[in-house]
């Protein structure tokens, strides 16, 4: 199935082996912890949800709001993302720099969550002169999150101050 949407999508079939990034499985067991920015319901699996509700009110306890604006994806969805950018115009290597392939994206796993916060657009490294995001900083390791891709990461994803994994994905 990957090969085939690899191929509809002009993923180069060493796309895993030439980034570096590891192959995720999509995650089965999942649960419902709120609605993103735009009203869809987000899910994450059970102990990752559980961990980003205590960190969500630790934050609140410190006056710092965090909103998710992605959780889990699955592939097909992962797909439509690519899709959306390619039929705009976007060449795949430029929407493989900011959105991994099909398989490949930390997201699938139910462990990693897209994070905003008012006052700052979502998905821009401009979170990273956030309160928020220095709060994360500090305090995230503590409910067992990290940042995925700080700048410079080795697998070629631009620099993602908004994305953080519970359990260290990669």
């Amino acid at each position: 199935m990957l090969r085939e949407l690899h191929q509809e999508l002009g993923i180069q079939a060493d796309y895993g082996r030439e980034t570096g990034l590891p192959a995720f499985d999509e995650a089965s067991d999942l649960v419902e912890v709120g609605p993103n920015l735009v009203g869809r319901m987000q899910r994450l699996t059970p102990d990752a949800a559980r961990r980003w509700a205590e960190m969500v009110m630790a934050a609140v306890a410190d006056e710092i709001t965090l909103m998710i604006v992605s959780g889990f994806r699955s592939f097909d969805y992962q797909a439509t993302l690519i899709r959306n950018k390619i039929d705009a115009g976007k060449a795949i290597a430029d929407i493989l720099e900011v959105n991994a392939a099909p398989g490949f994206s930390e997201h699938h796993t139910g462990k990693a969550v897209d994070i905003a916060t008012p006052g700052s657009r979502p998905l821009t490294e401009e979170f990273e002169n956030t309160e928020a995001f220095r709060w994360l900083q500090d305090e995230a390791a503590r409910f067992g999150f990290s940042m995925t891709y700080p700048r410079d990461n080795p697998w070629g994803i631009i620099y993602e101050p908004w994305h953080w994994s519970c359990g260290g994905g990669l």
